[in-house]
């Protein structure tokens, strides 16, 4: 069967890009290629050109895979977006992507090469929390973070995030070009103050004039991104094919929902993203802490869970009662957490989260959502943990989901099978639990962990104790008996 590759390849009835592509140009890099950005990002610029164009096109870098470069390339670019909500599922051919760049796998300077070039006005990232290089206790660069040791230690051919941009706008600087946006769409905190923190400090190790110019004259908005994005399933392909009437290996699946809000401060221009829905606001602060805390923190809390009770897929847990109860008592925990914000009702958020989370047309998988919990962990739990403390709100919630983080940690279910914890911790948190077996001294050595959690939890007796006394009760009777009992 033919390949997607150009618009005739695709069938009658489905949404193909509404302009010429080959009459814009490339004014973005993203750094990050993998299926949110196809689902989201990329999503918002396609209807940014059909309703505006400019030269806003997409060159999309894959910083350690090569696999969705090839895919792309063999396409000349194009991609399918599949939409599944409760009522099924609808396509759209995606055209905003123009070039697709394996960083790793010869592209190195091909990379370095998009982001010095004038015409590139934005660079948007979505490398996930443990791609950064961040140290959580300055804000500025990890130096034990693989990247941020190898840049330092060979600035003209940077291979992480930090590096890349420094070296990029660093020739820049040099050669009078003026300096490209900086837009992170990762699940990070105040994103934006928190990349320029980073860049800031791992400039100033090389050129302490460079990092002045960077903050003097680089925009670094903060934004919040939510479209809940499944690696692909194996049916894919077979479903595409069919709703295309061709084949397409770079297809991606993603729920109807999508949000992405951003402040408002490009200096070198930006696409009309509000053409797709995007909100332009002046602090993103309230909305980010919002879904950080309900959505993405109770898809940590649910992902642990419903691993260890052999739930696959995040609906297969909102279809056991308990656990579905669950997740509602930590969507009204997590509220609580938040100021009020203008327009927005959070007991009807956390219904809609809750039917998002029911979606029984989208195969999100628990152990997927489970992977990287020491970087999820301090904003989507432990953060919200420390407010209710302050405030004098119920402990437990937030404790149990603490407490479940700690059994997955352990990396064997309750009947003796092993997993691997996919956390960049992972040795790390096995070097502090070998030869325990007590809950308590489990707890103790996990809390111990640097730079993880917050010394007002660390020091929080109610906390600790229902920490403890939850991993205690799932170690003695599994997950399932516990929950039975909640």
């Amino acid at each position: 069967m033919t390949r997607l590759s150009r618009r005739d390849d695709i069938a009658d009835d489905i949404a193909v890009p509404a302009y010429d592509r080959d009459a814009h140009g490339v004014g973005i890099v993203h750094l990050g290629l993998g299926a949110f950005h196809k689902a989201h990002q990329a999503v918002y610029t396609d209807d940014a050109l059909a309703a505006e164009g400019g030269d806003w096109r997409i060159a999309a870098v894959s910083l350690r895979s090569a696999r969705a470069v090839e895919e792309l390339r063999a396409q000349n670019g194009l991609f399918t977006v599949i939409s599944s909500g409760v009522s099924g599922s609808t396509a759209r051919v995606v055209g905003s992507v123009a070039r697709a760049l394996a960083h790793a796998h010869g592209d190195a300077e091909a990379v370095r090469a998009a982001l010095t070039e004038p015409a590139t006005r934005i660079v948007t990232i979505t490398v996930t929390e443990k791609g950064y290089g961040i140290d959580r206790a300055t804000g500025g660069a990890d130096l034990s973070h693989p990247a941020i040791a190898h840049d330092l230690a060979y600035p003209d051919a940077p291979t992480g995030l930090a590096g890349l941009l420094v070296r990029a706008l660093a020739r820049r600087r040099d050669a009078g070009v003026e300096p490209f946006t900086v837009l992170s769409c990762d699940n990070l905190p105040g994103n934006g103050a928190l990349t320029r923190g980073l860049i800031l400090d791992f400039a100033g190790r090389r050129d302490a004039r460079l990092r002045d110019w960077i903050a003097g004259t680089v925009a670094f908005p903060s934004s919040m991104v939510d479209r809940i994005t499944p690696a692909p399933g194996d049916d894919l392909p077979v479903r595409v094919r069919r709703m295309l009437g061709c084949d397409d290996h770079a297809a991606v699946e993603a729920e109807t929902f999508s949000q992405w809000v951003i402040e408002d401060r490009f200096p070198a221009g930006r696409p009309a993203w509000e053409a797709g829905g995007a909100l332009f606001v002046e602090d993103v602060a309230p909305y980010e802490r919002m879904k950080l805390r309900m959505l993405n923190g109770t898809h940590s809390m649910l992902a642990y869970g419903g691993f260890l009770t052999g739930k696959t897929h995040v609906r297969d847990v909102m279809r056991d009662p308990a656990l579905s109860a669950m997740v509602r008592r930590h969507l009204d925990a997590a509220a609580r957490t938040l100021d009020p914000l203008d327009g927005i009702d959070f007991h009807e958020y956390a219904q809609e989260l809750a039917r998002r989370f029911e979606n029984p047309n989208l195969a999100h998988e628990t152990y997927q959502i489970a992977m990287d919990g020491t970087e999820k962990l301090p904003q989507r739990i432990l953060a919200p943990a420390m407010d209710g403390l302050r405030t004098g709100g119920d402990p437990r919630p937030f404790a149990h989901a603490t407490a479940l983080w700690m059994r997955y940690c352990l990396g064997r279910h309750d009947d003796g099978a092993r997993y691997a914890l996919r956390d960049p911790r992972e040795s790390e948190i096995a070097r502090k639990l070998e030869g325990l077996g007590d809950a308590d001294a489990i707890a103790g050595a996990l809390f111990d962990l640097p730079a993880l959690f917050p010394k007002g939890l660390r020091q929080s007796a109610p906390y600790r104790h229902e920490v403890r006394k939850t991993l205690s009760e799932m170690m003695a009777q599994s997950v399932a008996g516990w929950l039975a009992h909640q």
